[in-house]
């Protein structure tokens, strides 16, 4: 990311109304598929009811994370509950493997091997196209969003979603589009079976939209396990912090530089820094609060900045230090 998102104030209410519309959305539509499948008795449009039942789960566990996530700071936990989020997200992206991918794939495969009965598919069209209708709705509302961040930051609206830590939003964008495109694959897979009298064409569509769910549970799944390991700034901004430091008066040396993404506007800052050597201990503790009012000015996403003030490598020579 670049310096400008650093400065990321995702709005929680708006990550929220985004998570909503899509659970709203994926709820109506898990019912109507359902009801749709058992009556033309294809394998794609129940695959792609439990698609709609796992992204229901997801975005309530994604509701969930927001909601804990957003709880203040207390003495059991200091730092937060920020990376909360993050846990829950996890789950939500597991609950689109098990929920959705393990049951679109066994359904598939077992089409394919006994075959199937296939019914009207009339209702399936009417449900297919209704929902994407409604899928289509929930994606416009995550994809405003991305976009409305995406310019305030300055960046192009793909390496937004790729790198955001709001994995709220970010699940639900490439959830619905998943969606989209396994209602077109179901669409497909009643339209083969219309056309050649065979189950096969299901069956295939199934374990495509399965593999679709395999790609996403993976990508959220990894987003989610590297900001719970703890990633840090991207390198320009750390660079930016560093500029920030030094440009303080009695700063003169950033000797060690951490950071860490707490959340989608949460940032922690600690460095061991090297004073100058004349610097009183007014000074010193005048340089500590302006480095901090400075990083909070330029990066409004930092929430907690700790500096230790470290002897240079100069001054740990003259003293016989290594």
């Amino acid at each position: 990311m670049s310096d400008a998102e650093a400065g990321s104030e995702t709005d929680g209410g708006e990550s929220a109304f985004t998570v909503v519309v899509a659970a709203v959305a994926n709820l109506g539509i898990a019912v109507a598929k359902a009801v749709a499948g058992l009556i033309s008795g294809s394998s794609a449009m129940l695959s792609e009811a439990a698609h709609s039942v796992a992204d229901t789960v997801t975005e309530v566990m994604l509701l969930t994370a927001l909601k804990r996530s957003g709880k203040p700071a207390d003495e059991d936990h200091p730092l937060g509950y920020g990376p909360e989020r993050y846990i829950w997200a996890m789950l939500a992206s597991i609950a689109t493997f098990v929920g959705g991918a393990v049951f679109s794939i066994y359904d598939g495969v077992h089409t394919l091997v006994e075959g199937e009965e296939l019914g009207d598919p009339l209702v399936s069209y009417i449900v297919l196209g209704i929902a994407f209708l409604l899928e289509g709705y929930s994606l416009r509302t995550g994809v405003k969003q991305v976009r409305r961040e995406a310019s305030r930051l300055r960046v192009p609206d793909a390496y937004y979603l790729r790198h955001t830590p709001d994995t709220a939003v970010k699940a639900v964008v490439m959830e619905d589009s998943a969606a989209l495109i396994g209602l077109l694959l179901a669409a497909g897979g009643l339209l083969g079976g219309q056309l050649s009298d065979s189950g096969v064409w299901d069956g295939i569509a199934s374990c495509l939209i399965g593999l679709l769910l395999v790609y996403v549970a993976w990508v959220l799944g990894r987003a989610n396990a590297q900001l719970l390991i703890g990633r840090p700034l991207p390198p320009a901004m750390r660079s930016g912090v560093r500029e920030e430091l030094l440009s303080v008066p009695h700063i003169v040396e950033v000797l060690e530089l951490t950071t860490l993404i707490q959340g989608p506007s949460e940032i922690l800052i600690a460095a061991k820094v090297d004073f100058r050597d004349m610097a009183t201990a007014a000074e010193v503790e005048w340089a500590c609060e302006e480095a901090e009012a400075q990083l909070r000015e330029r990066f409004p996403s930092v929430r907690r900045v700790y500096l230790d003030p470290t002897p240079g490598r100069a001054q740990r020579l003259r003293h016989g230090g290594s």
